[in-house]
Order: C-alpha cells, then structure tokens, then sequence
C-alpha cells in the first residue's frame, strides 16, 4: 500500500490534521515509556523483585494505536491490545479521561494497572483481557461471532469492527491459524488484525519472519491483507533516481541486517547501505538527518500510511493489516535485538523527553486546554463514549423439573434429555440456552436439543438431507438456532464459550452458554478455557465421556486428571454428578450461577456407563427430595447410611457409585457396616473444608450432611480418576483412610477387565475396607 501525495488547499488541512495527530502521537510514547519507568525507577521497591515492563514493544505500537484511537475508532468498535502495549492503551485512555492520574504511578503495583490489559482488573475501558500469547489475539474472532448471535436474537448489540492489535512473534502461536481456519471466521467481515510487523522476539531478531509468506496465509484463508511497509519520506526518495535501487536493498535484505542498520551512525549507514552506484549515487544526494530518519521511516509509524489503510478496510471479509515497525521506534533502544524488556536509562529519558516536548519533572502533563491536541482529545472522548451496559434481565431458572428417572441411563445422555425439558418446563430460561460442540453433537448426546432448536447461522441455509428417511440429526441452519459448530479445535470452541459467556457485561444479554468436548480434550482447551474466565466469561463446560469407563477406547480417550483440573479452576465449579437425576439437578444450578456480577462458570464431567437409576433412591417426599437435590448441589449427599454406628465409609464419585454400593452389599454380607457418601463436588466440599478452617467464607453445612462427626468411621473413596482429588476427605474427621483411582494410562477392553487393571472395581473397595477396618 502506498501513501498517496496531494496539493492545495485539502492538502494543507490533511498536513494540520496530522501534526496535531503527530502531537497526540509523541504524547502517547512519553506516556506510555514513562509510566514503565516510573513503576521500575521511581516507586520505591523494598523487595528489590524486578517490576517489568515493555518500552520497547509499547512504542512500535504507540502511530497504529493513536491513528486508531484518534482518527477512525468508533464507539461500537471493539479493541483488544496486545499485552506488552497495556501501556499505550492506559496512555491514550489517560488522555481521554478515562483514566485518573493516579493510575499512571502504579502500574504492576498491588491494586494498580496490571501487567496485561484486564477486563475485570484495570480501572480503565478494556475491551479485552490479553496476555496469553495467541488467546487475546482471537478473542475479537469470538467476540464478534457472539455480537451476531446476540444481535440475531432479539437485538442491541449492534455490529462495529473488532480489532486484534497482534505481534508478530504472536503469530507463532497455533490458536491464531486454528481460529483463522474455521470456517465460521470467513464471513466475520467486522474482524481487523493489525500485525505490529517489527520481526523481534523477546530474545532476537527473527532471521525469516516472511512477510509474503504470511500474507499468503491469511489469504489463503479468505482475509483481505493490506501491506503498509514504507512511509512518506521513503516513497518521496523511492521517485527519485536510484530509487529503484533503495527500495530493492531495502526488500531484499535479511530482517538482522536491516536491524543493525537501525544502530548505525549516519557515517555507517553510507558505509553499509549502498550496494550499487546507483544507490550509492542517491545516499550521496541525502544529508545524514534525512538518511537516518529514512532507514527507519516504515509504513507502521506513518500516521497518513496507517490511516490510509484503515480507509481500505473491505468489510465483507476479515481483513488483516501487516504493518512495518521498529520496535522500539522513538526511543535509544529501537531496533536493538535485546531492548524487549529493557528501560532507557535516566539520561536517555531525558532525551525522549525533550525530544517530545515534554518533561520529565512533570511527567503526567496534559495538553493545554486551548491547544488543537487537547480539541481531538476531547473529540475523540465524545464520539468513544458508549452508553451504559442496559440493567441485566432476570432469568428464572428452575431449580428441579420434576422427573424422577427409572431404568438404565448415562449421565452423558441426561445432559440432553435435561436441556429438551427445560424448553418445556422454562422456555424463557431456555430460549437463553446456546450449545457449542468441536463435531461431536451426535456422540455426545446433543442430537435430540440440536433437532429441537436448531443450528445458528447468520442466515438461514437449506438442509439438503431434509427428507432422507435415515437421517437422524437433522442440520437446519438459521438465524433463530441455538447451537453453534466449529470445527475440530478445541481450543476455538472455548474461546468461543468465553465471549458468549461475557455478553451479559458487554450489551446487557446474559447467554447460558454450553461448550461439550470429549473429556480427554479438555487439557488441550485448558489454557484457553482459564483465561476466558479470568477475562469475565461465565459458561458451562461439560467433558463427556470421561475417565476408563470409556473402556474399549483405551488410554488415547481416557482421561485421569481431570478431575482435579476442574477442581482447581478458579472461578469454577466442578460437579462429577452419577445418576441422571444428579446431572438436572447441577446442570440448573450451574445455569441459574452464569450471566450476573456474582456469576460463576461451571465443569460437568459426565459418563457414557449405563447405570440402574434407583440406585440413586430418590426420596419421594417433596421436602426429603428438596433436602437431596440441596445436597447435591453442595457437592455430596449420603447415599445409603448402614443401621447403627459404621464400620468404614465409601466415598464414591460418578461412574464408580455401583463398585461402592456392591462393596457395601458385599462388606455387610461379612457383618461389617459401611456408609456409602455420593461425592458431587469435591471442588465445594474442600472449600468447606477449608472455611472451617477460617480459610474463606464458604458454607460447611455439606461437611455434616454428608460426613457427620457423630458417623465418623475409616475412610476409602473411589473414583474414575486420580485419586488424589477425593484424598482430603479425611482430614474432615481424621480418620484413616485409602484412596482408589486411577493413576496410570488406560487400556482398552471391557468395563470389567478394566476396572478391576487400575483397581477400582468392587473387589478393590472391599479389600480396601477390610484394610482400613482391620
């Protein structure tokens, strides 16, 4: 792309335009540098810990994001901020009031601005918590597919661009191609990235970071791809005679090579930069002001270059704009291969201070108020502003349908027969409902609800199997469906599950979002999944099947340490329910918890093992059945209580509940009486432990219910999973104990044959019982 050049009047009014915008520019790099300087070199430190902080990646960014801020963001427009630039975001909402002088002197300090741009954390407008590598960076991709299904359903959330501010070492990462890739992302016409092009990582300059190569990428993928490589200085000296030659060095030269010329003196550059007398003939021509500021005069830093590429933006399609920096730009540091995290020093920032037209003895300075900068501040301060986020909408949700299941049933198939009876039982809790799944709908017993509300899309797209008699999962694509399909990434599917969870803090539309993997998937997602509840995203995640019961699929579809994965997820509850009835019964709870202030996000692992349901003895008083589902909900319940004092308590979870209870059977056949205590939530359960403990504030309650001191007897708990995650039990009472599960890599084979390889069939409880009782 290049920077076209104009005469007369309109001429003169664009250079003002961008002088003043140039003011606003050298602000946000003093700024942005001196707030990192400030927290590294003038807050006292007694620890002498390093702070951190990113100059040099904060100022390659500072031309793109004030021409963005400053000229062509709109309120509706979403931004999210690569990490290292949080400054640069905190500068420029500095200036436009958003954000109290205060805040500038504490950047990475306790109850501060933080390391990484945060939704929930920073006391400035952030659209997007990054800070991930590559999580921040598809987020917007996310975010603009649960604006269209918001907006598609009623209505309010309008349909502005969503930006992505990315490195380019960011592109490394595999959850950018995964998200590029997806079909779905193809029609997202409102998604711009802008890759910040400065070819550094943290330790070195990248020796073939081609910028052809990805181009052909992106457009390989369908996106527009806009090139800003060259500034105005460049294109006026490529007109010239032997310009030819200039811009042939400058393309055909290795990235360390070009970097290296950044550091050199002007005497260097005429030393190293010509490679023929025709371009030796044009340096002769340049003065060393205009040849130094020319090796380093790249589209990304040339404010009329950048914008002209946001006027360029094709909305039909993603687009994404490659543009050419220096990292570093502005300051002493730029272009050095080891300046990712270092900090001018005194003397150095000084210099940058003068240099801008400000100082260092007062840092926090505004713009005086009669001065044009100040004017676009208060401008650009006006059309930003956004309109607060509508009250929230009560969503009832019920806390028990009313059926009682019977005969053989999984928990797996329970997910889907409890979300077609919430259509009929809470339609408007319902209608809020929307399901993801990465190609598995059909194997993980969505297919019923898939059939029943439908597959969202944007627009509605004939079913071609419509009237094949064989079908069974009918694909009805349209605006009204409640199910969305990616591909097979899980990591997509969460970061999808993040955004629709995060619509009820962003338009005032709470969503109960429901993402469905296999279980053994769902360590893939884990990174992204945490830091989507970390950014604010309220949503369910249901990994089924799980564990060794999925016997005949052996170690590669077997998962073990799960369990505790949900268990310390913060912002989450875990529930591991047995009986179909367990599942409605957490699965409403765990809705009725999302799309508030107070919210929490929720883990399901549940299990393809047929199980007889009346092993679950439902109560069939009204008030004895509420006292169970209470207890459900809190994370366990006592499933069959031996007459008198007992000998030993099993402590089952999920699928292994039978073993438990054909232990008892068999332990009491021997004249030794044993509890059995149904675990649903041992995430819950330890935060009673611990609030006993005066460690938090959660209800204890449960602990007596399930595990009353009165009943206290030598401890064995079962699970299909590590072990470790129910060992804590036995510091409730204090009581000796053995724990079962699985602590090796599957096998395929028959339930049988497996259970009894890892040690948590009923044998092994029975033999554990008679240890810990003998």
């Amino acid at each position: 792309m290049s920077t076209a050049m104009s005469s007369g009047p309109d001429a003169a009014i664009a250079d003002d335009r961008l002088a003043v915008l140039g003011e606003v520019e050298k602000r946000v790099l003093w700024l942005s540098t001196a707030i990192i300087d400030h927290a590294n070199r003038v807050r006292p430190n007694p620890t002498g810990l390093k702070v951190g902080g990113h100059q040099a990646s904060s100022a390659s960014m500072v031309t793109i994001m004030t021409a963005l801020w400053f000229e062509h963001l709109r309120a509706q427009d979403r931004v999210s901020v690569k990490p290292h630039a949080s400054p640069v975001l905190h500068a420029v909402n500095y200036l436009l009031g958003e954000l109290d002088e205060r805040y500038l002197t504490t950047l990475r300090e306790f109850g501060g601005l933080q390391s990484y741009p945060s939704r929930s954390k920073d006391p400035d407008p952030v659209d997007y918590s990054t800070g991930s590598v590559g999580i921040g960076a598809t987020a917007p991709i996310w975010g603009a597919l649960a604006r269209r299904y918001v907006d598609s359903r009623g209505g309010g959330a309008g349909m502005g661009r969503q930006y992505s501010l990315v490195g380019d070492a960011e592109l490394d990462e595999g959850a950018c191609w995964e998200a590029i890739l997806d079909p779905m992302v193809g029609e997202l016409g409102e998604v711009v990235w802008i890759v910040d092009l400065n070819r550094q990582s943290l330790d070195r300059v990248v020796p073939n970071i081609g910028a052809f190569r990805i181009q052909g990428m992106f457009e390989a993928a369908g996106w527009q791809v806009l090139t800003v490589k060259y500034g105005r200085l460049l294109h006026e000296l490529f007109e010239r005679p032997g310009g030819d030659a200039l811009r042939r060095r400058i393309d055909d030269m290795p990235n360390p090579e070009y970097q290296r010329l950044l550091r050199c003196t002007p005497a260097q550059l005429r030393e190293r930069l010509p490679d023929s007398p025709a371009l030796q003939a044009l340096v002769d021509t340049l003065d060393d002001a205009t040849l130094h500021a020319a090796i380093r005069n790249l589209g990304g830093h040339d404010l009329q270059a950048v914008g002209d590429a946001f006027r360029a933006i094709d909305d039909t399609r993603p687009t994404v704009i490659l543009a050419y920096t220096v990292k570093g730009h502005g300051l002493s540091t730029a272009g050095h291969p080891q300046n990712h995290s270092s900090l001018l020093t005194a003397e150095q920032l000084a210099e940058l201070a003068a240099s801008v037209g400000t100082s260092v003895d007062d840092p926090w300075a505004r713009f005086a108020d009669d001065s044009a900068a100040a004017e676009l501040c208060r401008e650009t301060a006006t059309r930003l502003h956004r309109s607060a986020v509508p009250a929230l909408p009560k969503v009832d949700v019920p806390t028990d349908i009313g059926r009682t299941p019977s005969g053989k049933a999984t928990t797996q198939a329970a997910l889907g027969r409890t979300l077609l009876d919430l259509t009929r039982s809470a339609p408007e809790a319902a209608a809020r409902v929307v399901t993801l799944c990465p190609d598995v709908s059909s194997s993980t017993n969505l297919g019923g609800w898939v059939n029943k509300v439908g597959v969202w899309s944007p627009d509605e797209r004939r079913d071609w199997f419509d009237d094949d008699p064989e079908t069974i999962l009918h694909w009805r694509e349209r605006p009204t469906g409640q199910h969305l399909e990616l591909g097979i990434a899980e990591g997509n599917l969460v970061g999808l599950l993040g955004e629709l969870g995060a619509t009820w803090s962003r338009w005032g539309q709470p969503l109960l979002p429901i993402g469905v993997l296999y279980d053994p998937f769902v360590e893939r997602a884990l990174e992204p999944w945490s830091f989507g509840i970390y950014a604010g995203g309220q949503s369910i995640l249901v990994g089924t099947p799980s564990g060794v019961s999925l016997a005949p699929e052996g170690g590669a579809h077997q998962s073990i340490t799960t369990p505790s994965v949900g268990m310390e997820q913060p912002g989450c509850t875990t529930y591991e329910p047995a009986f179909a009835i367990d599942v409605e019964w957490t699965l409403l709870a765990s809705l009725a918890r999302l799309g508030r202030p107070d919210g929490t996000s929720a883990y399901l692992r549940l299990s393809t093992r047929p199980v007889d349901q009346t092993l679950a003895a439902v109560p069939t008083d009204p008030a004895a059945r509420e006292r169970r589902r209470k207890q459900v909900v809190a994370g366990a319940y006592p499933l069959r209580r031996s007459a008198g004092t007992p000998d030993v308590t099993i402590a089952a979870m999920g699928a292994v509940v039978p073993e438990a209870l054909t232990a008892a059977d068999r332990l009491a056949a021997q004249g030794i009486a044993a509890d059995v205590v149904c675990v649903t939530s041992p995430g819950l359960l330890f935060d009673a432990v611990q609030a006993r403990a005066g460690h938090g504030d959660a209800d204890t309650w449960v602990l007596d219910a399930a595990f009353p001191a009165h009943r206290a007897a030598p401890l064995v708990t079962i699970l299909d999973g590590h072990p470790h995650t129910l060992a804590f039990l036995a510091g409730i009472n204090q009581v000796r104990a053995t724990h079962l599960g699985v602590s090796r890599f599957g096998q395929s084979g028959d339930l049988t044959s497996v259970y009894r390889h890892h040690g948590i069939d009923a044998d092994a409880v029975v033999t554990a019982a008679l240890d810990v009782t003998d």
